[in-house]
């Protein structure tokens, strides 16, 4: 088990402190010479990193659900707020484009700054002022501040999640880390299935004392308290590490040191790399910017009622939440990450077809698509831990989240104009080619691992007998 050590200790943070046994078993502190565990909540016992996982698990609850506050309430920014498809769209593209640049510099700043215990307490607090600022600004019906408002909650919510995932490698890095990717990646996904229940009914709650735009502003500032908790979490998983590492520190320990990462080191990232990179813009493409419009897509082409447009546009949430976990384990299991994600790009286009060239129930293929993108979350996200050294892990994953951010940002304003001008059949098809693209970086992350006896699509078997 590995723990990183922050920035503000006397050792780098680059440095990566290895307890073997310790965290696997308690019993194993008597083989260090360390007393053993006094209770059930040592650092040295699975309970302490159950709690963990629990909090890592709502680091980014706060902020998944506000992040879809706007598409939960469209109909209603556009009657309160007035605001057409397009400047709607743009709350979302806003989000995405501090992030073209800041999660990559979020990454390099956990991996060699902060570290990730003080940047995830500081772009979390970022993410609840932007929330505040967001609320304020509809409240007063500014749309330049409502702009601001996005802006500073995704200065902070890309970084975050890349210092959540660091979280997670250091944790729980080796048989676990599909599983625990999974869920964590499900219980955030949660909360914009939870944001999709409950807006709309705190938004009529909340109609009883207030009017206009003032009652929407209202709704939004009783979601940033979401973002409250997360912040809460960050606390308190940051004092959890500090005690562990402290606790765990012994004589025998291994300091492994003297791996600084530089910015050229990018340019030694393998093909495979950038490749999974491609898949983080293409595919997440075909899901964010649906959701985003997906209350009105459904209300206009099937006649859905508010309440029950979001029901359904839920659906890709709450399947991720419930399924990805199941899916993480499955992957833990078999191994053969890339040819998962090659199903879950296939049955994803199978999906958008269904909704852009059929009138069959949507929640067919709502439902199954998301049941793809649960398994694609689970087996995708975990191929960096696999191709990029440790010491460059915050830097990566930042990559991966700026390259994504920039599709993002560009796609979601491209989206509301085609929605505005051609209607969202136009919409579906310009999703199925991101799908195809997708596909096809898919393969040849396939073929290239196949030809270099990569270890991405082994049997976790062969994997450790490779690295043997």
């Amino acid at each position: 088990m590995a723990w990183w050590i922050s920035s503000q200790s006397k050792v780098s943070f680059n440095a990566v402190i290895v307890v073997p046994d310790i965290m696997e078993n308690p019993e194993s502190s008597e083989r260090t010479g360390a007393e053993p565990p006094a209770s059930c909540f040592h650092p040295a016992t699975k309970a302490h990193r159950f709690i963990g996982l629990v909090l890592m698990c709502f680091l980014c609850f706060g902020s998944y659900f506000c992040y879809d506050t706007p598409g939960a309430l469209a109909d209603n920014f556009k009657s309160d707020s007035h605001l057409n498809t397009s400047q709607f769209a743009l709350l979302y593209s806003i989000y995405s484009w501090p992030n073209v640049i800041l999660c990559f510099v979020g990454g390099y700043l956990v991996d060699r700054c902060f570290g990730v215990r003080l940047g995830t307490i500081i772009y979390m607090t970022i993410v609840f002022i932007g929330a505040v600022v967001f609320a304020f600004g509809v409240y007063i019906n500014a749309y330049w501040l409502m702009i601001l408002g996005r802006f500073i909650f995704g200065i902070g919510g890309e970084s975050l999640q890349v210092a959540v995932n660091n979280y997670v490698v250091v944790w729980f890095k080796g048989k676990e880390l599909n599983m625990v990717f999974g869920l964590q990646l499900s219980i955030s996904r949660f909360g914009s299935t939870v944001n999709f229940w409950i807006m709309e009914s705190v938004y009529q709650w909340v109609a009883t004392y207030y009017a206009g735009y003032e009652r929407l502003g209202m709704a939004l500032f009783i979601a940033s308290l979401t973002c409250l908790g997360s912040l809460i979490c960050a606390l308190i998983l940051g004092w959890m590490d500090l005690r562990a590492e402290k606790a765990l520190r012994q004589p025998e320990v291994q300091i492994k040191q003297d791996q600084p990462f530089h910015l050229k080191d990018i340019l030694k990232f393998k093909s495979v790399f950038w490749l999974q990179a491609v898949i983080c813009v293409a595919y997440y493409l075909a899901i964010f910017p649906f959701i985003a419009l997906g209350k009105l897509f459904f209300e206009r082409k099937f006649d859905f009622l508010p309440q029950e447009a979001n029901t359904v546009n839920s659906m890709v949430y709450f399947l991720s939440a419930a399924l990805s976990p199941f899916f993480g384990i499955l992957i833990d299991k078999t191994g053969r990450n890339v040819t998962w994600i090659i199903l879950s790009i296939v049955t994803t286009i199978g999906s958008h077809s269904l909704l852009a060239f059929t009138f069959v129930n949507p929640y067919v293929g709502v439902i199954s698509l998301g049941i793809s993108y649960s398994l694609l979350a689970s087996g995708l996200w975990p191929l960096v831990a696999m191709v990029v050294p440790e010491h460059q892990m915050g830097t990566a994953y930042g990559i991966c989240q700026a390259v994504q951010n920039l599709g993002l940002a560009v796609t979601i304003i491209f989206a509301g104009i085609i929605v505005d001008n051609y209607g969202y059949f136009m919409l579906e098809l310009f999703f199925l080619g991101c799908l195809f693209v997708s596909l096809i970086a898919a393969v040849l992350i396939y073929i290239l691992d196949s030809a270099s006896e990569g270890v991405l699509n082994l049997s976790p078997s062969a994997r450790e007998s490779l690295a043997k």
